[in-house]
């Protein structure tokens, strides 16, 4: 029989606003977008979708209101030419603005406000329905130039939002960036951003791993299962095994470890968008 794997979580998190919308990808062509209410952690199933959500090419509004994302269900001869980017209503998926593709090179963006976003275009959106409330800023472009697809939108959003590059540390086997964030009582975050061909089963060619490291030691806590992690406030908030935890961090490390919520047992269900 062939392998099966938890589902992959990827978390966007509202940088001005206590939300959250997580993509859960499982099976690999079924995807579901979660509304997470970060100030009492509760959640909201917004909508399925039969196909890929790439989720390093999304982005959350400063409020939490809006999700702008890039997605492919291969239907080529459809009105979005198979592929698209989309923004919808957080945590929704029904689209508000429009833009078919018809391929997948570039596609999705970032918000610059939270009416306010950029396009990662290169070539080829057609505009299909466009909403007067969220408006295109189309002179800004990100501060670095990762190529076209998901880095380009995914390390630009990761420096937006308070992580550091570090160019001078060694890589992790695969990892084409390393990235840190100041996680408090003398730790820090650092992700290891992969992108390979022929990686690990389970993982998909954009994956990254984590660890904890003492800002002044060498001393560093391996956290391979976390596929998923960031800052919430002060807490640390991570994803692993399908499965969202919390924990706080002192000098010892790790203390007071908590599940938020168990996504393994979900499964596809057409959910109509209430607007």
């Amino acid at each position: 029989m062939p392998a099966t794997f938890p589902p992959r979580l990827h978390v966007l998190l509202a940088r001005d606003a206590g939300y959250a919308v997580i993509l859960r990808r499982g099976p690999s062509k079924t995807v579901c977008s979660i509304g997470w209410d970060r100030r009492n952690d509760t959640f909201t199933v917004g909508q399925w979708m039969r196909g890929r959500i790439y989720e390093r090419r999304s982005d959350l509004s400063p409020d939490g209101k809006h999700l702008i994302y890039f997605a492919m269900n291969g239907r080529w001869t459809s009105e979005t030419k198979g592929s698209w980017t989309a923004i919808s209503k957080a945590p929704y998926l029904k689209a508000i603005t429009l833009l078919g593709k018809g391929d997948c090179w570039h596609g999705g963006g970032l918000f610059r406000t939270k009416t306010r976003y950029w396009l990662n275009d290169g070539y080829g959106h057609k505009p299909l329905l466009v909403s007067a409330r969220i408006t295109r800023d189309e002179i800004w472009q990100p501060p670095a130039c990762y190529g076209g697809e998901c880095l380009h939108v995914y390390y630009n959003r990761l420096q937006r939002d308070g992580w550091t590059l570090r160019n001078d540390l060694p890589h992790d086997r695969d990892a084409t960036e390393v990235f840190d964030k100041p996680a408090g009582s003398g730790w820090i975050l650092r992700k290891f951003c992969h992108a390979q061909c022929g990686a690990p089963q389970g993982k998909g060619v954009y994956h990254d791993r984590h660890s904890l490291v003492r800002a002044d030691s060498t001393d560093m806590i391996d956290l391979p299962d976390w596929e998923w992690a960031d800052l919430d406030g002060k807490r640390l908030v991570w994803a692993s095994g399908g499965r969202l935890h919390t924990s706080s961090l002192k000098g010892c490390g790790l203390v007071n470890g908590l599940l938020l919520r168990d996504f393994n047992n979900m499964a596809f269900a057409p959910i109509a968008a209430p607007y």
